[in-house]
């Protein structure tokens, strides 16, 4: 059971074309897919540094947790989400250790990734999701 990296860095935003301009015109860095994620109410932009990707998150619906976060805290950094090698044995993990989990059972996100959250209460007030790719 090992943490392969960091997946990516969630960002949430009113609007999306202001972070493209920004990575594409200032960084260099190309929008590798924008995608929506109905279950989650979000349209998500994804942006590839080689290194890690930095996802731009918009709300598609008012009553959205994009939505939730962006009227308690304005834009800025959701979450961080790091890849797993055995998402269902990290939760279980996880929990024998007394985290709380937001995802008992994985769920299917962006990119056909199998995904969890874990609570910030947990996580030094920090939003953590795990991946593990298809």
């Amino acid at each position: 059971m090992r943490i392969l990296g960091i997946e990516h860095i969630a960002v949430a935003v009113e609007d999306l074309d202001e972070p493209a301009r920004i990575f594409q015109h200032l960084f260099n860095i190309e929008n590798r897919k924008t995608e929506e994620v109905t279950d989650q109410q979000v349209i998500t932009d994804i942006f590839d540094t080689g290194g890690g990707k930095v996802e731009f998150l918009k709300a598609t619906s008012d009553d959205s947790p994009i939505s939730k976060f962006l009227r308690s805290r304005g834009p800025g950094l959701h979450h961080i989400a790091f890849q797993v090698d055995d998402l269902e044995a990290w939760l279980a993990h996880l929990k024998e250790r007394g985290v709380e989990l937001i995802d008992e059972e994985p769920r299917t996100g962006a990119e056909g990734c199998r995904i969890a959250f874990l609570h910030p209460r947990s996580t030094a007030g920090v939003l953590v999701e795990l991946c593990q790719k298809p």
